[in-house]
């Protein structure tokens, strides 16, 4: 009796397990597929609602590079996480969105500008978002993070906020700031901020050692009438000092002194004196970032990496040259979403781009491989089983196969079971 009921239930189990199992093989199949092609630039699902208007706020969740954030010219706040291939509004608002940024060192911390609308803050990777406490009505430019503050500029100054929630105003309050970056993470924190050239014509940096509490004024030599982009990079392996880029409406510029030179990386052949809007580091790699540039609304704009600290450029090649946002992954080889501008004919679009450091692709029309499902194909010259010996996928493709396998022995020990 007790041998009838293993057999009789041996085949519901039989099935249970196959449908596991099978679960399993198509899961690891469609990651493949769904993987971008390498150093390609693949085009992904547009923002609901975006209008003629360009995107200006873009990021990426440092913990999966799936996970996007965006801002849409209706004020709202969209979520993807597929990608980009599908978005989500996870907070319906009226000012424009002007930044979104991901804290580094803060799981699930993420905050986001407003144009005079403050800032929202979420707990959870951007599902859910709550007004920040003490920004009401500011207009809010950029947010720098460090392992014990948050900082903002804004439209009156810098605030600091010991958790992203509440704020108050910093003792730098008469200027409009438009750029931040954290030079030393670790209190007491050193700040850097910029805003816009003053009457006397120089382009002034603003510095603090003491995490906001006080500040003193910095004059390099730097070109152009607006400080748009400050960003600063990991620790080098030798000595303390992070580099310091700065894009300004007319140039790109590295300090390697804490901000008190810089030396000029744009102009000449190197690249196009013209607005960089978009500098992002690798965040292993103290001499590896990346810089873009809408143009200013010319063809003068684009997108590029270095490598060697901003001794040589080469360019990603973007599908238009006015990149308006910029979001990296926190990957060795990272993928890239932009958001570029055509202004011909305000057309915003959003991309995709797994740099792996070959060299660009051209541009494709059709939408994501993660949104139809398709993988876009390689040049010819690779072979097929090339690619997926190549892919980063393979182990889970091995899995997936593995799984068919053991279902293919058990469906036919099952059929030599019954027939006997």
């Amino acid at each position: 009796m007790i041998i009838d009921r293993l057999v009789s239930r041996l085949g519901p189990r039989l099935a249970a397990t196959s449908f596991a199992l099978w679960v399993i093989a198509i899961a690891s199949i469609v990651a493949l597929a769904n993987a971008l092609p390498d150093s390609t630039w693949v085009a992904v699902g547009s923002l609901p609602h975006q209008g003629r208007t360009a995107v200006f706020a873009l990021a990426v969740d440092p913990s999966n590079n799936q996970v996007l954030l965006a801002g849409n010219s209706e004020g709202s706040l969209l979520r993807s996480a597929n990608g980009g291939a599908t978005w989500t509004v996870v907070h319906a608002g009226k000012s424009v969105v002007t930044t979104i940024a991901y804290s580094q060192y803060t799981s699930g911390l993420v905050l986001a500008g407003t144009r005079g609308g403050g800032a929202f803050i979420s707990r959870d990777g951007g599902t859910s978002w709550s007004p920040a406490v003490g920004l009401e009505g500011r207009i809010v430019h950029v947010f720098a993070f460090s392992l014990t503050i948050v900082a903002a500029g804004t439209d009156r100054g810098v605030y600091i906020s010991q958790d992203g929630g509440s704020w108050s105003q910093s003792t730098l309050s008469n200027r409009s700031i438009d750029a931040i970056a954290v030079e030393a993470i670790h209190a007491p924190v050193r700040l850097v901020a910029g805003s816009d050239a003053q009457v006397s014509g120089s382009l002034p940096l603003y510095e603090s050692l003491d995490s906001g509490a006080s500040w003193t004024t910095l004059t390099p030599s730097i070109a152009g009438a607006t400080i748009v982009k400050l960003a600063s990079g990991p620790l080098p392996p030798t000595g303390n000092v992070r580099p310091l880029v700065v894009g300004t409406n007319t140039g790109l510029f590295i300090s390697n002194d804490n901000g008190a030179n810089f030396a000029p990386l744009s102009g000449g052949a190197l690249l196009p004196a013209t607005d960089y809007t978009q500098v992002a580091f690798i965040s292993d790699h103290f001499d590896r970032f990346y810089a873009a540039s809408d143009g200013g609304g010319s063809k003068s704009g684009g997108l590029w990496r270095t490598d060697d600290g901003g001794q040589s450029f080469r360019s990603l090649q973007p599908p238009q040259p006015s990149v308006t946002a910029l979001a990296v992954s926190n990957d060795e080889n990272p993928v890239l979403y932009v958001a570029i501008f055509q202004p011909g004919t305000h057309v915003a679009s959003l991309w995709a781009y797994h740099d792996t450091g070959g060299s660009p692709q051209g541009s494709s029309s059709s939408q994501s491989p993660i949104a139809s499902g398709a993988r876009a194909a390689h040049p010819s010259s690779i072979s097929a089983l090339q690619q997926i010996l190549d892919a980063p996928q393979l182990p889970y493709v091995g899995l997936g196969l593995g799984a068919l396998a053991v279902v293919l022995t058990a469906v036919v020990a099952h059929m030599r079971s019954r027939y006997r």
